[in-house]
């Protein structure tokens, strides 16, 4: 057993629930968030007592981010997950698209959770790990045209990372940008490549493989780094 405590910023189902249950499993504290009640976190918190919190918050509400930083205040998180993201208008570009659709998609997958990471950040302490969910689609260099305004979100949250690593090097935190892979998720959909179980395990290693190296790295589920 162990008395790590990781916090998932948006684990009520898909990828950020398979989080907390993989670290659940592995012995840690787990500290899970979710917009509304949950049903999937309720039942996941009988079967680990005293092992699973469960706390309600809106990434994309500031004052509910900063509240739960208020209610942990001294707490020790040695990771922080957060994992938040939408997708809309996956087929369209900028012509067809919702100017909405694509707002919400930089608001939730871009801004929201780098914000998070500023107000939360010294809860973890100096050789933890903040880690933030993103997309192989991210990336630039690899671009191809595929789910353009969806990527582009991703893209941006890329580079607001890469300028939140600049001004907060000195914490001393790994910084790590996580592409697990096209899984199927509700978002995913069900054409998509992967089970939950043959990624979030590997992402679980990966992020203790890279415990106490600090700096930031855009990284796949096998640890391989990806072009910027």
């Amino acid at each position: 057993m162990t008395d790590q405590t990781v916090l998932v910023l948006g684990a009520s189902r898909g990828l950020g629930f398979a989080l907390a249950e993989e670290w659940l499993g592995r012995g840690w504290n787990v500290i899970a968030t979710a917009r509304g009640s949950s049903d999937e976190l309720n039942a996941l918190a009988k079967r680990n007592p005293g092992k699973l919190e469960i706390e309600n918050v809106d990434i994309n509400d500031a004052d509910g981010v900063r509240a739960l930083r208020d209610g942990l205040d001294g707490r020790r998180l040695d990771v922080l997950f957060i994992n938040a993201g939408i997708a809309r208008a996956i087929k369209a570009s900028p012509a067809t698209a919702s100017e909405r659709d694509f707002l919400d998609m930089m608001l939730t997958n871009a801004f929201s959770p780098v914000r998070a990471a500023e107000i939360l950040r010294d809860l973890v302490p100096a050789g933890g790990t903040i880690a933030i969910m993103t997309s192989e689609l991210g990336s630039i260099a690899n671009a191809n045209g595929g789910w353009q305004l969806y990527s582009s979100s991703k893209a941006a949250l890329n580079m607001l990372m890469k300028g939140y690593a600049a001004k907060n090097a000195g914490d001393g935190h790994t910084l790590l940008l996580v592409a697990p892979g096209w899984v199927r998720t509700d978002m995913g959909g069900s054409d998509a490549a992967l089970s939950i179980e043959e990624s979030i395990p590997l992402v679980v290693n990966m992020i203790g493989a890279n415990r106490g190296t600090p700096g930031l790295r855009y990284v796949d589920r096998f640890n391989q780094r990806l072009p910027w």
